[in-house]
């Protein structure tokens, strides 16, 4: 990866783009983010299976103007600052009194609002993705979550910013580190789609070997 002192942020090259889903892959679970973009394995449940349903719906229908918006669907986006590249599902481009447009991206989420900001860290990206191609300024965008059916406005401050230029970067220690991290059971884990290849409840690690083995031993 060559990076340039000379700006603010890293400087990716076209070949070290990731996947911008791989955000919300690391900040739900940084083992499985390096299951599926390190060891490359894949899994589908129903709930993964409901998700790419809607995002396959929400790609389709090209683009489309009412009044003052401009609706693009499944539009290709990419960061050579954050190094990531991906695929965003609905941009709506609203005129603004001046005659230029503002971008707003929405994306949809099956289910409801996390408790984590992973959902909000993907929207954020692909408006810095946006603004990088664009040179244009996004200060929100919406997530649109299927089971109450309605949008979330999400406001890009400084902070959602930081948080998402960190992760990136995390993002990308991460793969070019080559390792999966150890399993640890948590509640999130019933619902994961990698829960059988994952096995995170049968995986021994730390003191937890030790105490097997000495029992194993035992007389």
């Amino acid at each position: 990866m060559n990076r340039n002192p000379t700006t603010r942020h890293a400087v990716y090259n076209e070949n070290d783009l990731l996947p911008l889903s791989a955000l919300q892959h690391l900040l739900f679970c940084e083992r499985q983010c390096a299951l599926i973009h390190i060891e490359q394995v894949w899994a589908e449940n129903r709930l993964t299976a409901e998700g790419r349903v809607m995002h396959e719906r929400a790609h389709t229908g090209g683009s489309e103007t009412r009044r003052d918006i401009r609706t693009a669907r499944g539009l290709r986006i990419r960061s050579l600052q954050l190094g990531l590249i991906g695929q965003a599902d609905v941009i709506e481009f609203h005129r603004q009194p001046d005659g230029s447009t503002r971008p707003l991206p929405v994306e949809y989420k099956r289910g409801k609002p996390k408790a984590n900001r992973c959902d909000e860290v993907q929207l954020c990206a692909q408006a810095m993705c946006l603004e990088e191609m664009l040179r244009a300024s996004i200060p929100g965008g919406a997530l649109y979550y299927g089971q109450p059916r309605r949008r979330t406005d999400v406001t890009f401050d400084q902070e959602l910013r930081r948080l998402t230029e960190q992760t990136a970067h995390r993002l990308h220690d991460l793969i070019r580190s080559g390792t999966t991290p150890p399993a640890v059971y948590e509640k999130k884990c019933d619902a994961c789609s990698l829960f059988d290849l994952c096995r995170p409840k049968t995986t021994l690690h730390g003191h937890a070997v030790g105490s097997y083995l000495q029992r194993m031993l035992s007389p």
